[in-house]
């Protein structure tokens, strides 16, 4: 929504100071030039992209206009569910979570956590990273390296589809330039003709230059620095996974690797240390029987 509303304040400013100055808003619309520049954008976007950073691009602007994927109480959610699992590696054994990563769709503990337990990704990098250990396939001061090497792969992953953009955008000036240079090409052709037929080419012509660089600076260039926060977004909830983990696989109590996970987030979506306490109390506070 915020995306939105910044799209229609750049619109609206750059409108309204045409129309004040004395400018007509159809003046400003050929479909020719737009043909033109946007055409050429898309094509650059499908030679410079294989198909999974096409496709990565579109979800991502998609998320983009959505809004941040992770607010404080998806944190909190989270936070949660680690405490929990955590308490029961530290009270039955890590054999006991064994059930839980297996078959995370039937786990008792994330089940509890709709906000977490859909985030396929988020589920299966927690999974993949108490795995190892669960099978005891590696030492759990060698889990660091794993779970950092994974998130290093998401973070390239996620930059692609961002640099593609910013070359689009960056080339958009470019495109105008040549949809203007045709419009000229084809208001020479016309020279001879009537001063109001060619002042409307003329017009035409830089009507394309202006939409390139308008494109690029008001849309594009913005939408791919949009993006780029998403992106942190969600590396950082992957990294406040990791934190917990790393943290309790090498003998933390579970306090303390969720503790060490808090203290890792931004201001934010980070609960204080108080609400985190409160929290967990509720957590290990006995059921009243029924």
């Amino acid at each position: 929504m915020i995306i939105i509303i910044g799209a229609i304040i750049v619109l609206g400013s750059v409108l309204g100071g045409f129309i004040m100055a004395g400018g007509y808003v159809n003046s400003l619309i050929h479909i020719s030039e737009i043909i033109i520049i946007a055409g050429a954008a898309l094509g650059a976007l499908i030679i410079m992209s294989p198909k999974k950073v096409l496709v990565d691009l579109v979800h991502k602007m998609i998320q983009s206009l959505k809004g941040a994927p992770y607010n404080k109480l998806s944190y909190e959610d989270l936070l949660k569910s680690l405490y929990e699992l955590f308490l029961l590696g530290r009270r039955n054994g890590m054999i006991a979570l064994e059930e839980h990563i297996m078959n995370p769709k039937n786990s008792s503990i994330f089940s509890k956590y709709p906000s977490f337990i859909n985030n396929k990704a988020a589920v299966e990098f927690l999974c993949n990273g108490l795995r190892p250990i669960v099978d005891g396939k590696i030492k759990p001061d060698q889990l660091r390296l794993l779970m950092e090497t994974e998130i290093e792969s998401m973070e390239e992953e996620f930059h692609a589809p961002v640099s593609v953009l910013t070359k689009a955008a960056d080339a958009m000036p470019g495109f105008g330039i040549v949809a203007a240079v045709l419009g000229i090409v084809i208001t020479m052709g016309a020279i001879a003709g009537p001063i109001e037929h060619i002042g409307e080419k003329v017009a035409a012509a830089l009507v394309g230059t202006f939409l390139g660089i308008f494109l690029s600076y008001g849309f594009l260039n913005p939408l791919a620095v949009n993006i780029e926060f998403v992106n942190v977004s969600e590396l950082a909830y992957s990294r406040c996974i990791a934190s917990a983990v790393i943290g309790f696989a090498t003998g933390m109590a579970p306090i303390m690797a969720v503790e060490v996970a808090r203290r890792g987030l931004s201001t934010d979506v980070r609960p204080s240390a108080e609400e985190l306490e409160a929290m967990l109390k509720k957590l290990n506070a006995p059921s009243k029987p029924s």
